[in-house]
């Protein structure tokens, strides 16, 4: 992505050096006006710095255009200037500035000290355990001066008439850019607004100025500033704000960590607010930290996931010989899937195995290198056997199921020594063996014929002849991949992987490997921390796997401060901002969830109609029961989604009427959408309309309600009630899959019942229909998807 030609790279990079060269890592609001002009800004304001101590002409304090001077206090350590009184608007005579001034170098610390007084948390480090004068006394010392600043007084001062701008450099995602409704209410728009409205942000590295303003249209601060609400007219121009989205993005990648060649990183740049005077964007305030760039760690050889994957030879440390151990149930479970036993070594020294798995006493002994080994021994040993695994070049790939290293702070040392081994060995020759985990469940890969979670079949039985779907689930907990796997059998991927606390292979890395598989159609990740840059990398990965026809289903845990805290304890890895994420990983293309439901919901949809046509959002609602026909209806829209009741087509209406007529229904049904069938219709009716609906042009989607309770249906297993039976020739459990079959369009079914109806939903499942347990998640799940596929196809259409 070209930077623009008005952007003074070399100019910028001297306002760093410059505030380097005195030690500082932030740079004064008067040289982020400087800043800001090397970038393109178009009206920064004209500002004079006061020094303390220095004697100003009158000529220089008069020589700022305008009948008022704004006054502002220069301090490192103050950040809220407001607050403490060192924001002043003056009459612009040479005594009045004057006076304002002395006043405020000495008021300002005593408000500063005050203020700390009753806020002593936020207190600079600097100012920790003084009080009194002395404190007063250290914050004067402070006090580079007073800046004085050109008044511009905007169009407007109403509510929404001011714009924040800001960069922010996030461990995760790399830089990203917000915008939104600025001034000193920021903080609680966002928090009071309904998510999108006050504030968006975006990856710097995935977006462009177009594309951020797009995303910015959405916002109240852009009908406000645009004058799309009453009363309201415009106070800048599109064009001006994609020009300044568009600096801020170049700034943001030139001085990036994900640059090589960045000469500093801009830590966060802010300007709040931007307002409007005729036509002209004004900075009235800015901020900006930096530092230097870091060394990056040698890529990771991802290439060696196929060997984890689908591996000829798999060794395993921590077999008990005497107790069934987490060793002896992941041997068992890798010959339950279909491994061969003699591509399997246990190294342990003693008897021979009762499995009949051939043993070696340790690595020296290995007669070849392992494509996999798996390590379950205590958390203890782990560091001198992978240390052991490297010297040796052992295994091509290693999965480490312990937990313990890392997760205390006890063993975050030695975790960190054992990380910086691994990434050394990245660095050299082939680049050494990868890792998963530690604090890892495992693998389930069934083109790989083999399973080494350690949960026993007796506490969760496999169906191991089962087909199994194009998808991989990836996931940092192990414990959520097993209750999903243990209360959703019909979902079935080809390969479930537990991360654990990403010692090595990272989210991303996993993601970035099946997006080129051609054993996979579906991605579904759950995450609850990404390691340095991986949510960046993460990101590209989706990006590139949507493009290339792949579906992406994402949930992020942690998205308040107790649910971060759950997940930093459990996988030694920090939460990142949820609404960043969040922003992140749905313009890179996934489809994110919003909780647990959500995320089996939209894993099933992409699973079971990732071949099906998206032409757009109409959808098609048919019930027997008259609660959940409305039901369907009041569904259709959310602060997530908005789909539409689709208008049937005239032959559609005569179609169905001649149905209804056939079924002597036609005196009891209106032809409307959403159409209530009645309870008496059976299931030839219900299969029928739903294929009528399914070839309507009008039509991109439908979700029929089966209503089981319904005398005139097919619904039942084991009943002597031949009327009842779903196995019946005639059901709709065997007339819907073939209608399903037959349209390219997405058909999704409701089996509004208990327990006694869970036989039908296994076996329209099995067929591969959709079926849910209510219609207002069917039709959530079915929006949230659709909106997801759409936006993935103006992608691919170069429109995102």
């Amino acid at each position: 992505m070209k930077s623009p030609d008005y952007i003074d790279f070399k100019a910028i990079t001297a306002l760093f050096q410059h505030a380097h060269a005195e030690s500082r890592n932030f740079l004064y609001e008067y040289e982020v006006y400087s800043l800001l002009s090397k970038s393109g800004a178009e009206t920064p304001p004209r500002a004079h710095l006061l020094v303390r101590g220095a004697r100003v002409s009158d000529e220089e304090l008069m020589a700022i255009p305008g009948e008022k001077a704004v006054l502002k206090i220069v301090s490192p350590t103050i950040v809220h200037k407001t607050e403490v009184g060192g924001v002043r608007i003056v009459g612009k005579t040479a005594q009045g500035v004057r006076s304002a001034q002395r006043r405020m170098l000495y008021e300002v610390p005593e408000n500063y000290a005050a203020w700390i007084g009753r806020n002593p948390d936020a207190a600079p480090p600097s100012y920790r355990g003084l009080g009194g004068q002395a404190l007063v006394a250290a914050i004067s010392r402070d006090l580079k001066g007073v800046l004085q600043v050109q008044f511009m007084p905007p169009d407007s001062d109403t509510f929404g008439h001011e714009l924040i701008v800001g960069l922010r450099r996030t461990r995760e995602f790399g830089m990203v850019l917000s915008a939104g409704l600025g001034g000193t209410d920021t903080e609680l728009y966002a928090q009071r607004f309904r998510k999108g409205q006050a504030i968006v942000a975006a990856s710097t590295a995935m977006t462009d100025g177009q594309t951020f303003f797009e995303l910015f249209r959405q916002t109240i601060s852009y009908k406000k500033l645009a004058g799309l609400t009453r009363g309201q007219r415009r106070i800048v121009t599109d064009e001006q704000l994609i020009e300044c989205f568009e600096s801020f993005v170049a700034m943001a990648n030139f001085y990036s960590p994900d640059n090589p060649d960045a000469p500093f990183i801009i830590e966060e740049l802010e300007v709040n607010p931007f307002a409007f005077t005729d036509y002209l964007m004004v900075p009235l305030d800015g901020m900006c930290r930096f530092s230097l760039p870091e060394s990056q760690p040698a890529c990771r050889p991802v290439g060696k996931i196929h060997k984890l994957l689908h591996p000829e030879r798999i060794g395993i440390v921590g077999v008990s010989s005497s107790r069934r151990n987490f060793g002896r149930i992941i041997v068992e479970n890798i010959l339950a899937q279909g491994f061969a036993p003699e591509n399997v070594t246990i190294l342990r020294e003693g008897v021979p195995d009762q499995s009949g798995v051939r043993c070696v006493p340790d690595l020296a002994a290995l007669p070849h290198k392992l494509d996999l080994l798996v390590v379950a021994v205590g958390a203890a040993q782990v560091p001198d056997l992978v240390e052991e695994i490297i010297s040796r070049d052992a295994a091509h790939a290693v999965m480490l199921i312990p937990g313990g290293m890392g997760e205390t702070e006890d063993s975050r040392e030695r975790a960190a020594q054992v990380v910086a081994r691994i990434n050394q060995a990245h660095g050299e020759g082939d680049g050494g063996p990868i890792f998963l985990g530690a604090n890892c469940m495992g693998v389930v890969s069934r083109p790989g014929r083999y399973d080494t979670w350690f949960i026993p079949e007796e506490k969760l039985p496999r169906d191991r002849g089962k087909p199994y779907r194009r998808a991989a689930l990836v996931s940092q907990s192990g414990a959520f991949m097993l209750h999903r796997s243990s209360q959703c059998p019909e979902l079935v991927p080809a390969y479930m992987i537990s991360m654990g606390n990403q010692t090595d292979l990272t989210l991303g890395d996993m993601v970035s490997y099946f997006k080129d598989s051609d054993q996979v159609d579906v991605i579904a990740v759950y995450a609850e921390g990404f390691s340095d840059l991986d949510g960046l990398a993460f990101c590209r990965a989706v990006r590139e796997a949507v493009m290339a026809g792949k579906e992406v289903v994402f949930y992020k845990a942690g998205r308040t401060p107790e649910g971060k805290s759950a997940t930093s304890g459990h996988t030694a890895s920090l939460a990142g901002d949820f609404m960043v994420c969040e922003s992140c990983v749905r313009q890179a293309g996934a489809i994110v969830a919003q909780n647990f439901n959500q995320f089996q919901d939209l894993f099933l949809l992409a699973e079971t109609l990732n071949g099906k046509k998206i032409r757009g959002n109409r959808l098609a609602a048919v019930s027997g029961a008259g609660f959940e026909a409305v039901g369907m209806a009041d569904s259709i829209q959310s602060d997530d989604y908005s789909m539409q009741l689709a208008p049937f087509a005239p032959e559609s209406v005569e179609e169905i009427a001649g149905v209804l007529r056939e079924k002597r229904l036609d005196a009891l049904v209106s032809i409307v959408n959403p159409l209530d069938i009645n309870p008496a219709a059976d299931d030839d009716a219900h299969a029928r309309i739903a294929a009528i609906l399914a070839a309507d042009t009008g039509v991109d989607a439908v979700v029929l309600g089966l209503d089981p309770l319904s005398p005139a249906m097919h619904t039942l297993a084991d009943t002597d009630v031949a009327a009842f039976d779903l196995h019946a020739e005639g059901s709709i459990a065997r007339l819907l899959p073939e209608v399903v079959r037959q349209s390219d369009k997405p058909i999704i079914g409701v089996i509004d019942g208990g327990r006694l109806y869970d036989p039908l939903r296994d076996v329209l499942m099995a067929e591969g229909v959709p079926v849910f347990p209510v219609c207002d998640r069917a039709v959530s799940a079915l929006a949230q998807y659709i909106q997801a596929r759409l936006y993935a196809d103006l992608l691919r259409g170069g429109l995102g």
